[in-house]
Formats: structure tokens, C-alpha cells, sequence
């Protein structure tokens, strides 16, 4: 018999049935409040009716029109909405269908319009797992190992880590701009350097915002040397921050802008966009591929920027990530497990750590299996995978962030001990009586 490989680390013993807006419905009967979105992808909610209605039109139009052949009108308008959404100045854009694509072709052009070698990436950064985007990914070694050499001309400078360093904010990042400084001094001087790659929060490096004084002086060093600051927005763009990019936290922008995931609620598709001057500089060519801007995933990609307009879903991935982070607060005060509660908009993170401050993932991993008992579905990441990651669909509603809450402290309590003296934070109604379900879509 034929199975699945098994090098694939299931994060839940679930097998889906069917999903609506927050809620994924197994095969067991029951059903799952989704806090990870297939991993920040399902921005509008599972099977959001305008985008199910999008596709399926589109599919009795025509499927596959490869778009360096034959271009489609899904396409044309896609491009025309996300400009509308794109940083001043960056008015070309170039599809391909994963963000590990995207990054090696932001990477690609960076390198081809300056005519320099190297790369610049920040330690915890995930930039994708196809062999230059693994090269530049330093969120652990399981996304590089084993398969050496890797591309070479990438070097790694720190990332204001504050809760690692035992530092504030502003501490962490003078550091690490010094740190940059020293990097260009010591092992790729300017003249030699093609970009800055940097996600505006990381992802599987541990859910951790880069500060804005971080990102705005990465932008004073790129404008001053002639680099290319290259802002991953895979999973932090299209309004998971509660800003439609990530990077808008701050006064920094881009050259040049990759986005994936959310772009179109779970259909591959995946852009960068740069000025048409930085475009054209890369070289005839150079950008290409069988699938990229598919018509199927173009057409939801267009009705997931109008549902993202038109429901007011970056405000409410603002609302909610207060919401939620406000309660994860409260379960920090009560559990001395969790080291650290961070997080920006609906992308959230729990850090846990031992009394001694080293990483707990043990723990971590028990919280992750105990909120799937709860009925709630949760991730882990960091480099020592002691981080829970909470990624709620942007139509999640307050009622659905209360109810998570209520389900993740009841995991804890079923894993980690309590502060003495401290009462529930949310209460004991977390279980998972069907009256407890809130209606999809409602807010």
C-alpha cells in the first residue's frame, strides 16, 4: 500500500471533512476552531462564499492559460488590485506560485540589478525550503541540513531577539544594527552586497515583530550603500498584522515586496513587485514558469483582496490581535511556562521557557497536542520549536477569539502548573458542547 512519506510531521491527528470561516470539521465528528490557517494562508476563513464563487466560475472559463503565452483577464485584474495596495513606486510585478519561488526571483533580480553577489539575511529568518530560498533561511538547521552545498554569497547578521537577549527593545536593536555594521565591515562589504532579506515578523523563526527602528535602519543602510531591501510579506502581508504589509508598522520600504500565502485564501499563487526600473533591469528570461499566475488562483486572488476591502478585515485582524493578545497576557501571569507573549495583529506567539530561561519545547509540544484534545488547532515553531504560533482567519470574530482562549487555557491546565494562588483566567467553559460553536462568519 501506497502511503504518505514519512518524513511528514503530522501537527494533528485531524482529517478534514469540510471547513467554513474559522471552523474545520473532521471526519471524527467533531468540530475544530482553526487557529492556524494552513499556516497563515486561509486569510478570508475556509471556503469564504465570494471566493469559492470566484473560482468556480473561473473553472469553466478556462484553467491553466500560461501567462507568458496567452495572458487572462483574472490576471490583468489581480495585478490591477494589488497595485492599488502595493507601497508607492513599486507599480511591476512578476507571479510565480510559491513564496520559496518568489523569494529565490526577489533574490534573482536583486542581484541582477545591482550586479553584486551577496545577500544579507537576519538569524530566525524563513525564507522557504527549494535550495537558495533554504540557503537563506536561519530558523533551524532541519530547513538546510543534508543537502550541501548550498548556495553560496549569503551572510547572516543578528535580529533584535530582546526576550533571547534578556534585553529591551531598543537595547536589542541598537545591537544588532551594530552588528549589521560590523557584518559589512568584516565579511561583505557594500559594494559586494545585493540586499537585505527580512521578513517583517518573523514566522517559523518564532513569531517575533521586527521593530520598526529595525527595519528603518536597514532602510537608511540600503539607501546609503546602493542596496536592495528585499521585505518578505509571505506570511505577514494582506493584513495578518492588522496592516495590509507588514512592514507599513514602520517608516521603511521596500524595493522590492514578496507576497504569498493569504494573497488568495489557500490558492497557489505568489508575487514580487519592484519599480519597473529595478524590474528591468534583470535579464531577458530570467523570469518564467509553467504555473505562475494561474487563472483559477488569480480569479481568487482578486475576489480575496475585494472580501479583505470590503469586510474591513485588516481592521479586524487589529482588533482581534489585541483581543487575543491581551488574553494571552493574562494566561502568561497565571502560567510561570510561558517566558514570553509576542505577537502583532493575528500572529500571535507564545514562548516557553524552563525556570532556568533555557527553551521548553517539551512543553510547547504538550500545549500544541493538548489544544487539539481542546478542539482548538494550534502550530509550533521557533529554532527550538518551545513557541506556540496562533494564526486565526482575518474574519475571525470576537466571540471566536474569547472561545480560544477559554480552550487554550484549558490545554495549559492539563499540562503546565499554575502560579499558586491565581484563578482561572477565562473560566471552565472550553469544552467542546456543540451550543458552544459560534456561528461562522458572524461578528
Amino acid at each position: 500500500m501506497t502511503s504518505l512519506s514519512p518524513l511528514l510531521k503530522q501537527a494533528t491527528p485531524v482529517v478534514v471533512d469540510h471547513a467554513l470561516g474559522s471552523w474545520i470539521y473532521g471526519t471524527d465528528g467533531r468540530e475544530y476552531l482553526d487557529f492556524t490557517t494552513g499556516i497563515g494562508v486561509t486569510s478570508t476563513g475556509h471556503c469564504h462564499p465570494k471566493v469559492v464563487a470566484a473560482a468556480r466560475e473561473q473553472t469553466g472559463k478556462i484553467i491553466h492559460a500560461q501567462y507568458t503565452t496567452v495572458l487572462h483577464r483574472p490576471l490583468l485584474e489581480l495585478t490591477d488590485r494589488l497595485g492599488e495596495e502595493l507601497p508607492s513606486g513599486l507599480d511591476s510585478v512578476f507571479y510565480a506560485n510559491s513564496g520559496s519561488e518568489a523569494v529565490e526571483a526577489a533574490v534573482r533580480l536583486a542581484r541582477m540589478a545591482t550586479g553584486r553577489p551577496n545577500i544579507v539575511v537576519f538569524q530566525g529568518g524563513f525564507h522557504g525550503r527549494t535550495v537558495a530560498a533554504a540557503s537563506l533561511t536561519t530558523a533551524g538547521t532541519r530547513f538546510s541540513a543534508g543537502f550541501a552545498p548550498l548556495m553560496a554569497g549569503v551572510h547572516m547578521s543578528a535580529f533584535p531577539y530582546a526576550y533571547r537577549y534578556g534585553w529591551d527593545e531598543d537595547a536589542a536593536v541598537a545591537f544588532a544594527l551594530r552588528e549589521l555594521d560590523y557584518l559589512l565591515q568584516t565579511r561583505t562589504a557594500p559594494n559586494d552586497t545585493a540586499a537585505f532579506l527580512i521578513e517583517p515578523a518573523l514566522g517559523d523563526g518564532g513569531y517575533l515583530p521586527t521593530p520598526p527602528a529595525f527595519l528603518e535602519g536597514l532602510r537608511e543602510r540600503a539607501t546609503a550603500h546602493g542596496i536592495q531591501l528585499i521585505i518578505d510579506e509571505v506570511q505577514a502581508g494582506v493584513g495578518r498584522t492588522g496592516r495590509f504589509w507588514g512592514h507599513q508598522w514602520s517608516a521603511a520600504e521596500p524595493d522590492i515586496l514578496v507576497t504569498a500565502k493569504g494573497i488568495a485564501s489557500g490558492f497557489p499563487i505568489s508575487a514580487i513587485a519592484a519599480s519597473t526600473a529595478t524590474m528591468s533591469k534583470g535579464w531577458p528570461g530570467s523570469q518564467g514558469g509553467t504555473y505562475g499566475g494561474n487563472a483559477v488562483s488569480a480569479a481568487a486572488g482578486v475576489a480575496t483582496l475585494e472580501v479583505v476591502r470590503e469586510e474591513s478585515l485588516v481592521e479586524n485582524a487589529l482588533l482581534r490581535g489585541e483581543q487575543l493578545q491581551a488574553g494571552l497576557l493574562r494566561l502568561k501571569n497565571r502560567f510561570p511556562a510561558i517566558g514570553d507573549v509576542r505577537g502583532v495583529g493575528l500572529m500571535q506567539g507564545i514562548e516557553f521557557s524552563t525556570e532556568e530561561g533555557t527553551p521548553d519545547a517539551a512543553t510547547a509540544g504538550a500545549v500544541q497536542q493538548a489544544t487539539t484534545e481542546q478542539d482548538l488547532l494550534t502550530l509550533t515553531c521557533g529554532p527550538a520549536g518551545n513557541v506556540v504560533r496562533l494564526i486565526p482567519a482575518l474574519v475571525v470574530t470576537a466571540a471566536e477569539i474569547g472561545l480560544g482562549l477559554r480552550r487554550l487555557e484549558a490545554a495549559l491546565e492539563s499540562v503546565a502548573v499554575p502560579a499558586p494562588g491565581t484563578g482561572t483566567a477565562f473560566g471552565h467553559d472550553a469544552g467542546s458542547r456543540p451550543g458552544e460553536r459560534v456561528a461562522a462568519g458572524a461578528r
